[in-house]
């Protein structure tokens, strides 16, 4: 009977202590990451989706600064480029802790109909090359992948953006459906 007792015990304190938040992640990353695993994976969390604004250079500056975290989140939808601009310079910043391992982030930009094969291509490429196939002509552009408190820069031709649709993606298996959006060449 006592070996009984101590077996339930140590169930109970086990369930106990699986059931609580990990002491290291503060409440405001904890919302948002319950937010997204309760949501469709084609749904962003609300609180994503009212924040992203477009992020585009201010005249005369062609770079722009997206931000990502550990709740698979970038902080935009939408990357406007100059058509002004010889050069493009998009910098990925990880915002959160998770180790590069569980929680890697990239951006890779191609034409949006070229997205499935891209990432497809990128997943059997796996990780030590950044889940970007090598030397795919469908890819316009790519950051290597970054863990928390990383960041990482790619500088691109915007005349390489003819007429058409491009997106941007994080390849890391499981995020493209709420790490994404649109890249758009404007005047």
């Amino acid at each position: 009977m006592k070996a009984y007792l101590a077996l339930i015990s140590a169930a109970v304190i086990g369930l106990a202590a699986c059931s609580q938040e990990p002491a290291q992640q503060p409440a405001a990353e904890a919302a948002p990451a319950a937010e997204a695993s309760a949501a469709p994976a084609e749904a962003a969390p609300a609180e994503a989706s009212a924040e992203a604004a477009p992020a585009e250079a201010a005249a005369g500056n062609c770079s722009v600064v997206v931000e990502s975290n550990d709740a698979m989140q970038f902080d935009t939808k939408d990357i406007q480029v100059s058509k002004a601009c010889s050069e493009f310079t998009i910098t990925l910043k990880h915002t959160g802790t998770q180790p590069k391992a569980s929680m890697g982030h990239n951006i890779v930009i191609a034409k949006a109909e070229d997205m499935d094969g891209v990432f497809k291509d990128g997943l059997a490429a796996g990780p030590d090359a950044d889940y970007v196939k090598a030397n795919d002509e469908r890819v316009i552009a790519h950051t290597k992948l970054i863990g928390g408190g990383e960041e990482s820069s790619v500088t691109f031709d915007p005349a390489k953006l003819a007429d058409g649709s491009y997106k941007f993606v994080c390849t890391f298996p499981g995020h493209a459906a709420l790490m994404n959006g649109t890249l758009t060449l404007v005047d």
